[in-house]
């Protein structure tokens, strides 16, 4: 029964986290900038810490320990990005817009210039277009666009709650006398 219950709870959980994403993507983009900065700020605050911490065994005759630039620079970068995570969203889809409108104009021209020595198929332009079509998407609208992905993972995550605690209704009704799987902790003991 434990994993039953487990199983439903952690349907439950998924439910939750999609509705939140949907409901609030905007909030979801800004908290895995946040989430990022932490990764930068971690090991550079590491890397600082452990040069003080030499500096402060070093001997006076022994050479000192060079400053540790790259944990200085991710440390700042890590705080600017918790600091400021819409700034950084912004300006990465704005480059993500600014590749996609580059990529689709170069596929474009690589397929005019095809045209020259080969037939091109017209269907062979569509990708191409909508390369380009999403490129522009982003330029002139970044925020909307950074938050379609975390939608798309909430409406996943809500189908796949809701087809688990389908499934797991329909299997507690059809037999109710399985036992559940002995988790590997249990066994041990």
């Amino acid at each position: 029964m434990k994993s039953l219950n487990y199983a439903l709870v952690s349907s439950l959980c998924a439910l939750v986290i999609g509705i939140l994403l949907v409901t609030w993507p905007d909030v979801a983009v800004s908290y895995l900038v946040i989430t990022i900065g932490v990764l930068f700020l971690i090991p550079g605050l590491v890397g600082l810490f452990s040069y003080l911490a030499l500096l402060n065994k070093s001997k006076a005759d022994a050479p000192r320990p060079v400053f540790p630039i790259v944990a200085l620079g991710s440390t700042l970068f890590g705080v600017w990005l918790i600091i400021m995570p819409s700034f950084f969203v912004g300006v990465l889809m704005y480059v993500l817009g600014i590749l996609l409108v580059l990529g689709g104009i170069s596929q474009l021209a690589n397929l005019i210039a095809a045209r020259s020595f080969m037939p091109v198929p017209f269907g062979v332009y569509i990708v191409p277009v909508l390369i380009l079509a999403a490129g522009i998407t982003v330029l002139f609208n970044p925020f909307a666009t950074a938050e379609i992905p975390f939608i798309v993972l909430g409406i996943s995550s809500i189908v796949y709650a809701l087809m688990d605690m389908v499934r797991l209704l329909r299997f507690r009704k059809k037999n109710k006398n399985i036992q559940d799987v002995t988790p590997i902790e249990e066994i041990k003991e």
